[in-house]
């Protein structure tokens, strides 16, 4: 016989949540996709990469011959080594020196954030962040509650390095600096020469950890290919890549470069999360590698993004009123527009949905909090055809037509 048990009280029955959830909520940004991507609405909003050249043959036919020659491909299993191989080569083309020692795979580079933050930020610590930065990176440290030491940057020249420098000298100890180089997600601004020159000496000075998110790197427009930050610092500066924006979002398939000391711990902290990343997708990513598909479709990618980028910014220049500037970014997938100051682009993004049908995300979603980025807009250029671009880029002048006559 069971013994009986009362019935709970009301209060008894509500779970509780850990503390740092109590005011958590998606992005603003992830909110505002499931808006701005109805149908109907030509959206310059969402972060994409174009379907229409995603790799889809080339991959599917490696998909097919590693489920018919490799056992292995659905089982559990270690990290891929000749896959490791493949992102040695890769680095290399980077300017980046390192050993399939050095190579930890992950679910993604969002993946990646998660480990080196659980790895490096204590609960309550301090981390260093631009103003304006990827939401990813804020919803990673978030459970952390840190202090963030907020950092300006620059629109032609990136992240302020004398920002950097001051919150050190002034005694600050942050667990680590997060930065993309290279097409800066949002703001579209690639670092100088000079200042990655400078923030890889002051990794080294200071002994601070350098987080470095690369997911635009292979997408250059401009001929140009400055070295990361990893290959001017191998002791202070993480590396992380990611095949998302050169192969497909889909694979969940990213990479960190990391001293090979650091392995086990890394391991350990990624396996409370996953256990492991797809055997099936390593192999898969392995095997199109394998068959030396990537170089073409890269030029593909560059070829046709850099069309489409200046469509755009030909479009803006044409159907934008005076008063607007806006980025010319060398790479990557985002142009960061700045409005006279009085104009709200929450509420215009209202009335560019519901008037024109087309949509944008307000610079208001990347900033952190206590600073003002109403009277800015990002928009995506890699998602769209050449005449939704153009199509959409005068709906957009109209709407702007409005608010700063």
């Amino acid at each position: 016989m069971f013994p009986t048990l009362s019935a709970p009280s009301p209060a008894g029955t509500e779970i509780r949540s850990a503390g740092w959830t109590q005011g958590m909520q998606r992005s603003v940004l992830r909110q505002m996709l499931a808006v701005v991507s109805r149908p109907g609405i030509l959206s310059f909003a969402g972060g994409l990469p174009a379907p229409d050249l995603f790799p889809t043959a080339d991959y599917s036919a490696a998909l097919a011959h590693v489920l018919s020659t490799d056992r292995g491909a659905l089982q559990y299993g270690p990290p891929f080594l000749p896959l490791k191989r493949h992102i040695v080569d890769l680095m290399a083309q980077r300017g980046v020196d390192c050993s399939v020692d050095q190579v930890f795979l992950t679910t993604g580079a969002q993946q990646a954030l998660d480990i080196l933050t659980r790895f490096l930020l204590d609960s309550a610590g301090q981390v260093m962040l631009e103003e304006i930065v990827y939401t990813g990176i804020r919803q990673v440290v978030a459970s952390h509650q840190p202090d963030v030491l907020p950092v300006r940057t620059d629109l032609e020249t990136g992240i302020e390095v004398d920002d950097v420098i001051t919150h050190l000298e002034r005694g600050a100890l942050p667990a680590y600096l997060y930065v993309i180089p290279d097409a800066h997600n949002p703001l579209g601004v690639s670092l100088s020469e000079a200042k990655r020159a400078r923030l890889a000496e002051i990794a080294g000075a200071y002994g601070l950890p350098i987080i470095e998110d690369d997911p635009y790197g292979f997408l250059s427009y401009d001929g140009r290919c400055l070295p990361p930050l990893r290959a001017l610092n191998d002791s202070h500066v993480f590396y992380v890549g990611s095949f998302s924006k050169i192969m497909a979002p889909a694979l969940r398939l990213g990479w960190l470069i990391a001293p090979e000391a650091l392995m086990p711990k890394l391991t350990v902290i990624k396996e409370a999360g996953d256990l492991e990343s797809s055997a099936l997708t390593q192999r898969a990513v392995a095997a199109y590698l394998d068959g030396g598909h990537l170089p073409a479709h890269l030029e593909r990618l560059q070829k046709e993004y850099r069309l489409r980028r200046d469509t755009m910014l030909a479009a803006m220049a044409r159907y934008f009123p005076p008063g607007i500037t806006w980025t010319h970014p060398r790479a990557g997938m985002f142009i960061w527009v700045t409005l006279p100051e009085h104009v709200d682009a929450a509420a215009l993004l209202e009335t560019a949905v519901e008037r024109e049908k087309v949509a944008f995300i307000p610079g208001h979603a990347f900033a952190h909090p206590g600073v003002k980025a109403t009277n800015y807009m990002r928009l995506n250029f890699s998602n769209c055809c050449l005449a939704d671009i153009e199509e959409g880029i005068e709906r957009l002048g109209r709407v702007l037509e409005l608010v700063t006559t």
